[in-house]
């Protein structure tokens, strides 16, 4: 079981990439993300690569984030250090059953790992060392007639949830909403676009802005992929922009602001 410290760890140690990763998206400090953390990790007094490996894994796709937007390959350096971090611990295959038949967090983990693994193929066809494994299976349906607290249920052999779990569980697996990504989970996203609505508000009014911006981020996506949406997303990204913190909210709003277009690519 991971102690109290050695989550801190993670958890600085992929803030501290998340910078890295919006830097490299607004153009400063050089294109590569995850190459240079993991060698300042190793060359650092008390440094740990293997902390470093973690953090790609934890922000997944978004590490490719300035790639995927702006249309430039990743460096060679670069993909070997996300190889590396995949290679450390080889996402499960067969992928676990989503919940309730398996457990959420390691469901969440395969679908941020295929993200990032897919991602990564894509960019560097020919130089990438990953191999995505089979996607996982899909998460349960957001039922917008259902109460909001809805626990997963099955109707008619389908897996459907009320709106407040749903679309936390979605916020989770925000590093997904990237162009070029397709699967499931966006399936499920274009077809819950009122459970994220409800459930980007529902953050936003309890100032749980990392949530919001996570959720408001695949509100952003589906408005890219022309889905018609209840709210305007682009004034809720700029509210959560202005009054959320944290490195990981300012990334996640950074790359809704260019789905949306409201910053150049």
């Amino acid at each position: 079981m991971i102690s109290e410290r050695a989550r801190t760890a993670y958890s600085e140690s992929a803030d501290r990439l998340a910078r890295r990763a919006l830097d490299a998206l607004q153009g400063v400090g050089g294109a590569a993300v995850a190459a240079p953390h993991v060698e300042a990790a190793a060359s650092e007094s008390g440094g740990d690569p293997a902390v470093a490996l973690g953090a790609v894994r934890i922000l997944g796709a978004d590490i490719l984030a300035p790639y995927v937007l702006t249309g430039l390959p990743p460096t060679e350096g670069e993909t070997a250090a996300i190889g590396l971090a995949l290679g450390a611990l080889p996402p499960a295959d067969p992928p676990p059953p989503a919940p309730p038949e398996g457990p959420e967090q390691a469901w969440t983990v395969a679908w941020v790992d295929w993200g990032l693994a897919t991602t990564l193929s894509r960019l560097a066809p020919d130089d990438s060392p990953a191999v995505p494994a089979p996607a996982p299976q899909g998460p349960p349906r957001c039922d917008d007639s259902a109460p909001r607290r809805l626990p997963i249920s099955s109707a008619s052999g389908e897996s459907v949830e009320g709106w407040v779990s749903w679309s936390i569980r979605m916020g989770q697996l925000a590093s997904l909403a990237l162009p070029g990504l397709d699967g499931p989970v966006h399936a499920a996203a274009r077809s819950g676009a009122l459970g994220l609505a409800r459930g980007a508000t529902r953050a936003t009014l309890r100032r749980d802005f990392p949530t919001a911006a996570r959720i408001t981020r695949w509100l952003a996506w589906l408005h890219a992929d022309g889905t018609r949406l209840p709210l305007d997303p682009a004034l809720l990204t700029e509210y959560v922009g202005l009054v959320g913190g944290g490195e990981r909210t300012a990334l996640d709003t950074a790359i809704a602001r260019r789905l949306l277009g409201l910053e150049a690519i």
